[in-house]
C-alpha cells in the first residue's frame, strides 16, 4: 500500500515563506504526476500545482510566479516551496500521486497571518 506523508506545514506571517514535503513510501517514478492540492475551510478542494514524472510542471495561476514545486527521486520526495505567503493561502495542503489509482496523503495545515 502506497503512503504519502506530508510535513512542513505551520503558521506564518503573511510575506514569509514555508516548504512543504511529500515522503512517498515507494519510488515517485511508479508514478505518472505528483499533485499537491489545498482546501480551505468551507471551499472545495483545489489543484495548486503537479510535476510529472518527466519534470513538467504545472500551477494554478493564483500561486504562480510564488511556489515551485520540485522532487528528489532519490529521496522519493516532493517539494512545495511556498513564498510570499498571503492570509488566502491559509488552508490543509495535501499531496497526490498517480499511477491509474489514486493516494492521497492525509495533509499538513498551513495558516498564514495577516
Amino acid at each position: 500500500q502506497v503512503q504519502l506523508v506530508e510535513s512542513g506545514g505551520g503558521l506564518v506571517q503573511a510575506g514569509g515563506s514555508l516548504r512543504l514535503s511529500c515522503a512517498a513510501s515507494t519510488s515517485i517514478f511508479s508514478f505518472n504526476t505528483i499533485a499537491w492540492y489545498r482546501q480551505a475551510p468551507g471551499k472545495q478542494l483545489e489543484l495548486v500545482a503537479t510535476i510529472t514524472s518527466g519534470g513538467s510542471t504545472f500551477y494554478t495561476n493564483s500561486v504562480k510566479g510564488r511556489f515551485s514545486i520540485s522532487k528528489d527521486n532519490a529521496k522519493n520526495t516532493v517539494y512545495l516551496q511556498l513564498n510570499s505567503l498571503k492570509p488566502e493561502d491559509t488552508a490543509v495542503y495535501k499531496c497526490n500521486a498517480r499511477s491509474g489509482a489514486w493516494y492521497w496523503g492525509q495533509g499538513t495545515q498551513v495558516t498564514v497571518s495577516s
